[in-house]
């Protein structure tokens, strides 16, 4: 189970509560943001190299854990990628097609773990579909790093526009039936993604999407 930090939740605290509540779900922190940290915003790649460097230089005295846990970095750009293969296990893409996949498992090797985020729409009305997909990625469109990551891949400004061009939400959202959310999951193992984390969206992006979690698990889970 993913969890992320932007609305606010202290990730790590976070993840005790849910470690607490469970003997067999494996939690991970999608994504722990070390600028929460009390960091001020420098050059992403060599501000997280510091941070590993940190990381893995903290004291720690207490009983280790039986298996090492992963560490893998919220990873767009090619240096990032390089870095997640270097200092890390592995990456976690977010907002990312299934052609970003593909090159981040280029860039990464086979070795190391690629963890792709899928946002997901349960709806098969377009119009519907594509609105709730602008809602949640219109935000997005203005930050740079995911504004430059979607240059990368081939968009351009004007799909920026009023939440996204259809070509631009059709690539990063995944709309449809089962058999069609099946499919773009399908794509991104298909371009090398071990694992792809699910992140559904509907029109109420305050309530949990318990209906939605049902209908996909017993369609991803057979």
């Amino acid at each position: 189970m993913w969890f992320g930090e932007a609305l606010g939740r202290e990730v790590l605290t976070n993840a005790g509560l849910l470690l607490a509540a469970t003997k067999r779900i494996v939690i991970a922190t999608g994504i722990a943001n070390i600028y929460a940290r009390g960091h001020r915003y420098e050059k992403p790649v060599a501000t997280m190299r510091e941070y590993l460097d940190a990381m893995d230089k903290a004291p720690y005295s207490s009983v280790p854990p039986t298996t090492k846990p992963a560490r893998v970095l919220a990873a767009l750009g090619p240096k990032m990628l390089e870095l997640s293969g270097e200092r890390a296990d592995g990456a976690h893409p977010y907002n990312v097609n299934a052609e970003h996949t593909a090159q981040a498992r280029k860039i990464l090797g086979p070795q190391p773990y690629l963890c792709p985020e899928l946002a997901v729409v349960l709806e098969t009305d377009p119009e519907k579909a594509r609105g709730i997909g602008r809602a949640f990625l219109g935000f997005y469109l203005t930050l740079p790093n995911y504004a430059n990551n979607f240059l990368r891949l081939g968009f351009e400004e004007a799909d920026f526009k009023d939440g996204g061009s259809n070509k631009l939400i059709d690539a990063i959202i995944a709309w449809g039936d089962l058999n069609a959310i099946r499919d773009r999951i399908r794509e991104h193992h298909s371009a090398g993604a071990d694992h792809v984390c699910i992140q559904v969206l509907t029109a109420d992006p305050k309530g949990l999407p318990l209906r939605e979690w049902r209908e996909l698990a017993s369609a991803l889970l057979r």
